[in-house]
């Protein structure tokens, strides 16, 4: 099992004929089911060309309309990346991963709130993430792929960086991963981790579940207070940013300690009051993963 992307899955590239698009595209069609499940790249105005093999069209509506395709990953710009959201928003895609760093806050908000407005049952993931991967299966994004093994361990993350290395100790450790999910940093994204917990709880070949994340925000205390009255399986977890000095932006854009709110401590606190195995060392969160297991 897996949650949000699986061998079934049929994805659209939109922003497919820019280089940053091509060239991963291309790394994910030679991944595992990858030939299967792209299925279609968006470029307005590109309608007719092909990328390594992959029709391109002008909309996401036409690529849907002729490949059934129900996910998309987006490398548009930062300047047309919101819109592109809303075109694969609105043709109803299950999912949607915005890969896209350093689009504009007021045009997420926008984003946001019309998503909410519209009552629109689409996943959005990101943006300024890494993608989504179940090993073995499908990779959707920048991840490097080789280090993912198949296994009953979900991976959350904000930091694209922290996924891969939490990913590759798991590996190391010979425990595999059913789903990897990298949520982004940007402080007005789609999915949190509360979201993804709920998914991986439901799931039932994930048997326990690794989070990282980091200063800024209330998002890993909120997934916290749920653990605590509602997870059925092990949690470890990682908050990076524990000698951030207040006021000091870390790396993303919603990595920020304000309003009294949002330091690393205060998470770590959290989440071990839930009965989460939290470890302050981020070269442990594989063998704290394991101990959590035991």
């Amino acid at each position: 099992m897996s949650i949000l992307i699986n061998k079934d899955s049929r994805v659209i590239t939109q922003g497919i004929t820019g280089n940053t698009g091509t060239f991963h595209t291309t790394q994910c069609l030679d991944y595992a089911f990858g030939n299967e499940c792209f299925v279609a790249g968006v470029t307005p105005g590109k309608a007719g060309q092909s990328v390594e093999g992959v029709p391109v069209f002008n909309t996401v509506a036409e690529a849907k309309g002729e490949t059934g395709a129900n996910v998309s990953v987006i490398y548009v710009p930062p300047k047309f990346a919101a819109a592109a959201i809303d075109e694969a928003v609105d043709a109803e895609l299950d999912v949607v991963i915005c890969i896209t760093e350093g689009i504009p806050v007021r045009d997420m908000v926008q984003t946001r709130d019309r998503m909410r407005k519209m009552n629109s049952k689409t996943v959005l993931i990101g943006p300024n993430c890494p993608g989504v991967i179940t090993p073995d299966e499908i990779k959707i994004g920048i991840m490097p792929g080789y280090i993912h093994k198949k296994g009953p361990i979900g991976v959350i993350s904000r930091s694209g960086t922290l996924t891969y290395e939490v990913v590759h100790q798991l590996t190391v450790l010979g425990l595999g991963q059913s789903t990897c999910v990298g949520i982004g940093g940007d402080p007005v994204n789609g999915t949190k981790h509360l979201d993804v917990m709920r998914w991986f709880n439901d799931d039932p070949e994930t048997e326990a579940v690794i989070m990282c994340g980091e200063i800024g925000g209330s998002d890993e205390e909120e997934c916290a207070a749920w653990v605590k009255d509602n997870m059925t399986k092990p949690v470890a977890a990682f908050i990076a940013g524990v000698t951030a000095p207040p006021g000091k932006r870390m790396g993303h854009a919603g990595a920020i300690i304000s309003g009294g709110t949002g330091s690393a401590q205060a998470k770590i606190e959290a989440l071990e009051d839930a009965g989460v195995h939290v470890t302050r060392n981020p070269s442990e969160m594989g063998s704290t993963m394991k101990e959590a297991l035991a």
